[in-house]
């Protein structure tokens, strides 16, 4: 027992670590949930500790709080931000669905560091908690922690890889390679134009996400405990988004309607949706990249992924495609992690949604794991593959669709037996093309160009 203290709530007496920062709200949650290996990650935690700051600073202006405290509540706050006493929060993500053991984990921490700085007792609900509840306080959380990381890590990420295709399609503009449907031979396109594709998904995921930023910087901090404000000014809500724009560098704003984001995260499955939407393109992407790495010899070998570690415990000389199926597992999970968000959003039972760690937890993973798997599909795959000219041209000469081109002059039903005879004793369209039909060499150079097939027209 000497390496315990006693603690006490509103339930009684509880043994704490006589190391732990925090409380026994905290303690009865850690000895309650004790079901996953899972935490809520820092960004969100710091996300709850601009809250508690932002809060502290409001409720000093409206003249609650007093000046000392306030003034040690902030300082506690911007030295966990600045990352210290990471391991005093370990409530598991699947606690109560509310999010209060979070809450209250938080503000014990803060409580135990600025009692110490002030001098005096701080207390975690009169003190760091004023003007607040659990159930305004976790939804702010989900939408402040979301915002900042797509402003700090999936916009960035997005503008790299969107960068690193255009650079990339526009070194390989001129590259004709064999165009598929369905898997199979089809008209010829550039490198540049297949990458331009790319890039274009990319701009659009980008430009969809930036859309629905907006929805997350409206908070449900100031509607308490089921919105109608109670237990906080009046003035509250509107002097704490100012303080936490000023903190975070994000135009925060109180919601229209604090029972809305209360009762319903409608704004988080949206987000969730747009982040799985990201997740089909990067899986396309991915999976084409794979497609064309395929071989060396026995697969497209269109290209050569830049060789980054063995691929084998058995077959020495291999090397794999590791970053593209890195990047299909993580859209796998963020496709998982919808899923799992959009069950959660259903959770809203009249005034709260009860499912709302769990949102914060996927929504985050979902973003961090898009973010970096972006960066290393810029950095590891598309800057540095390498086209195998020999194959694709190749493959080009060979690719009896090109008599597609002839359509106009001599008729599909025509087209489709040069096609099919060239495929079959394995010889090149053009000429089989010159002993069918009455065109020139020169003629059927001119018709079957692969270059200038890509540019489209008659």
């Amino acid at each position: 027992m000497s390496e315990f203290r006693t603690e006490h709530d509103s339930m009684g007496e509880v043994q704490v670590p006589k190391t732990a920062l925090y409380g026994a709200q905290t303690q009865r949650a850690l000895d309650n949930f004790a079901i996953s290996s899972l935490t809520l990650p820092p960004r969100f935690i710091h996300a709850v500790v601009h809250i508690k700051k932002a809060a502290a600073l409001t409720n000093r202006e409206l003249g609650l709080l007093d000046e000392d405290i306030a003034w040690a509540i902030c300082a506690a706050c911007d030295s966990i931000v600045a990352g210290h006493y990471v391991d005093q929060f370990p409530v598991d993500v699947f606690q109560t669905g509310s999010g209060t053991s979070t809450n209250m984990n938080v503000n014990e921490v803060i409580a135990h560091i600025a009692s110490e700085l002030a001098g005096q007792k701080v207390h975690a609900n009169d003190h760091v908690n004023m003007s607040q509840s659990s159930n305004d306080t976790i939804p702010s959380a989900i939408h402040v922690s979301a915002a900042l990381a797509l402003k700090q890590q999936l916009f960035p990420a997005l503008e790299e890889l969107h960068t690193s295709l255009l650079g990339k399609a526009e070194a390989l503009a001129d590259t004709v390679k064999t165009g598929r449907t369905h898997l199979m031979d089809a008209m010829p396109v550039t490198f540049g134009q297949e990458i331009n594709s790319w890039a274009s998904q990319i701009e659009s995921n980008y430009v969809r996400l930036q859309m629905a930023l907006p929805q997350l910087l409206r908070l449900a901090q100031g509607g308490t405990a089921v919105g109608t404000g109670i237990n906080a000014h009046t003035e509250f809500a509107e002097k704490f988004a100012a303080h936490l724009s000023e903190a975070t560098g994000l135009m925060f704003e109180p919601a229209d309607n604090f029972f809305a984001l209360m009762s319903a995260q409608d704004t988080s499955v949206a987000i969730s949706g747009q982040l799985k939407t990201l997740a089909v393109s990067l899986m396309k992407i991915a999976n084409d990249l794979r497609w064309m790495n395929s071989g060396p010899l026995a697969g497209l070998a269109e290209i050569s992924l830049k060789p980054l570690q063995p691929g084998s415990s058995i077959m020495p000389g291999k090397v794999n495609p590791v970053i593209p199926e890195a990047v299909t597992m993580v859209c796998a999970q963020v496709m998982g992690n919808d899923v799992s968000i959009g069950i959660a959003g259903q959770s809203g039972n009249f005034q709260l949604n009860v499912m709302l760690p769990l949102i914060a937890y996927n929504l985050l993973q979902s973003i961090e794991l898009l973010s970096n798997a972006s960066n290393e599909l810029a950095d590891k795959t598309i800057a540095t593959f390498t086209v195998n000219h020999t194959n694709l041209q190749k493959t080009l000469a060979q690719n009896p669709i090109l008599v597609t081109a002839l359509n106009p002059i001599i008729g599909y039903e025509k087209a489709a037996a040069i096609a099919k005879k060239a495929y079959k004793d394995g010889r090149a369209i053009i000429d089989v093309a010159q002993e069918e039909t009455d065109l020139s060499r020169d003629e059927l150079e001119q018709l079957l160009n692969p270059e200038k097939l890509t540019r489209g027209g008659l």
